[in-house]
């Protein structure tokens, strides 16, 4: 093998776009680069008290070619000269209609402007009603098609969300003419597609969040969907046959991005997948070993041989896929819908007087004491951790439960809400930060829990992400909670990296992705082990968990 190959990794998250050039012979990372969303930071196209979360493809289409620009001119031009391959990931469930051409409405001059034409963000749960309609529907067949995500289909997948959108807006129904993941357009857009019907469709969104099965030939039949809603069936009808796993070249560069990003023609352009899928492979999982990729919310990845999953079915998560994460091994998903997203609600919380009040109120504040403001406010995360280190478990009365973007899994449920009890007078900022980090361990503990249950064993833990990185105290008390080790990932940009690996694959470099993932993985770099002291304070803390979490969803169901 040739010195002279290196890989593209693109990695769309909810804030940003990372990518990163890395030498596929030594997993070297040669240039990274972020690229912040612009549209989504200002808050466009969003409405937090709806659960409405867009994002706006332009924003997609700009980081993109800033970032991988950005990296190619610092990696230099030997670099560039000898890139084989780029392969993305993205968030998912996250669909957006396309017109014939297969571009997203939003891109024409009528949709600019409209949320509905534009991609519906993972964390959008505006289709909670419709979600609900999928379940009760799926119960009048014969054929169980929810087998296969879990047994309860959620407002955060595909189906929920096209045919929430397909009612709200007779617009976006009149000029669609397709439906694509974020994952599946993405190599579409690279290589030039012109027509809709040419999307390649990536097994890992259609297996977890489009009901895609080799058990009824593809996705449910047609009936399925018009007898849920006629709305739905000129988009389910033929929307596709075949699907393609991440290992697969979706293509070459067209010659518009090729110019575009200054790279030839020949560079491959691999089949896209889900985020954190990539990112189990860019920490290299292994099987039976829980990947969990921590940021806003969590993505709990986990790989069993085919063989020894016959007849299995994990009830309650996100779906079980031949091929989603490594091709050839059964991929299981699992996750929640909030994780670092409930402590940045909290400082948000807290940080509301800075914005608010002082300085004689926002209004009045001056760009360079706004700037010093969020300085500070940056701060209050790592400040709260430092001082609830000193707390234990046993000195803490508050008690939450990590709902408050409602709960993936186990048992998808959009409506449930968070809680904090036990507030006394007593009760400060560290030790309510305490009880929400307790909580995200907790519900963490819950699909572990699960998985166990259900007959499928977890013989580790690995941690990738900011979190892990970041917070020593976050996953010491993880460690705890779970009694078991945390490994936690060396690679600081594991799921660019895990598509890196996959456009090494794609490109030929190496005959399969475990090949790329022993030669350019980065290993682990510290491990937490479980504090003997604790772990019986948190098991009995973890009853009272899911005590209160069984009365709010009595609460909720009352309501």
């Amino acid at each position: 093998m040739s010195n002279d190959q290196y890989c593209i990794g693109v990695d769309f998250g909810t804030d940003s776009v990372r990518t990163i050039i890395v030498n596929a012979r030594t997993g070297e990372e040669m240039a990274s680069d972020v690229y912040h969303y612009p549209r989504w930071r200002d808050g466009l196209y969003c409405n937090a008290a709806l659960n409405q979360f867009r994002q706006h493809p332009r924003d997609h289409m700009e980081g993109l070619q800033q970032t991988i620009t950005r990296c190619l001119s610092l990696a230099g031009p030997a670099v560039r000269r000898h890139v084989k391959a780029i392969s993305v990931d993205t968030t998912g469930s996250t669909p957006v209609a396309v017109d014939r051409t297969g571009m997203p409405l939003a891109l024409l001059p009528a949709f600019e402007h409209d949320p509905d034409a534009m991609f519906v963000l993972w964390k959008d749960h505006t289709a909670a009603g419709e979600a609900s309609e999928i379940n009760a529907h799926a119960g009048r067949f014969e054929t169980d098609y929810l087998k296969y995500v879990g047994g309860t289909y959620s407002s955060e997948w595909f189906w929920s969300k096209l045919l929430y959108i397909l009612r709200k807006s007779s617009r976006v129904r009149e000029a669609a003419c397709s439906w694509v993941e974020h994952c599946d357009w993405i190599p579409f857009l690279l290589t030039g597609g012109r027509r809709a019907e040419d999307i390649r469709r990536s097994v890992c969104t259609a297996g977890h969040k489009a009901l895609w099965s080799g058990d009824w030939g593809g996705l449910p039949p047609e009936d399925f969907f018009s007898s849920l809603d006629p709305l739905l069936s000129p988009f389910a009808k033929g929307l596709y046959d075949r699907t393609y796993t991440a290992d697969q070249a979706a293509g070459n560069l067209c010659p518009e991005w090729a110019e575009l990003l200054g790279l030839g023609t020949d560079v491959v352009v691999g089949i896209g997948a889900m985020d954190a899928h990539m990112g189990a492979v860019g920490g290299q999982i292994e099987p039976y070993y829980l990947s969990k990729v921590m940021g806003t919310s969590t993505c709990d990845m986990l790989v069993a041989p085919v063989g020894e999953m016959q007849g299995k079915y994990v009830r309650g998560i996100c779906g079980l896929v031949d091929g989603s994460i490594i091709p050839g091994m059964i991929g299981m998903e699992a996750g929640q819908s909030a994780f670092g997203d409930v402590y940045a609600w909290f400082r948000e919380l807290l940080a509301w007087p800075i914005r608010h009040i002082l300085h004689g109120g926002e209004g009045a504040i001056n760009s360079g004491e706004r700037a010093v403001n969020e300085v500070e406010i940056e701060k209050i995360i790592p400040e709260l951790s430092r001082q609830a280190m000193g707390l234990s478990p046993e000195g803490v009365g508050e008690m939450s439960v990590d709902w408050f973007n409602g709960r993936r899994t186990p048992d998808a449920n959009a409506s449930v809400k968070g809680s904090i009890t036990g507030l006394s007078l007593g009760s400060d900022a560290p030790r309510i930060f305490y009880s929400l980090v307790e909580s995200t361990c907790y519900g963490a503990k819950a699909i572990v829990d699960r998985f166990i249950e259900q007959g499928v064993p977890v013989k580790g833990i690995m941690g990738l992400g900011g979190i892990p990185q970041k917070s020593p105290f976050i996953m010491q008390m993880l460690a705890d909670v779970f009694d078991m080790p945390i490994r936690i990932s060396r690679s600081t940009q594991a799921c660019a990296t895990g598509a890196a690996m996959f456009a090494a694959t794609a490109a030929g470099i190496y005959k399969k992705v475990e090949d790329a993932m022993q030669v350019m993985g980065h290993g682990f770099e510290r491990e937490y082990i479980p504090d003997g002291k604790k772990v019986p304070l948190y098991r009995e803390r973890y009853r009272s968990y899911l005590r209160i979490g069984e009365f709010l969803e009595e609460l909720g169901g009352a309501g």
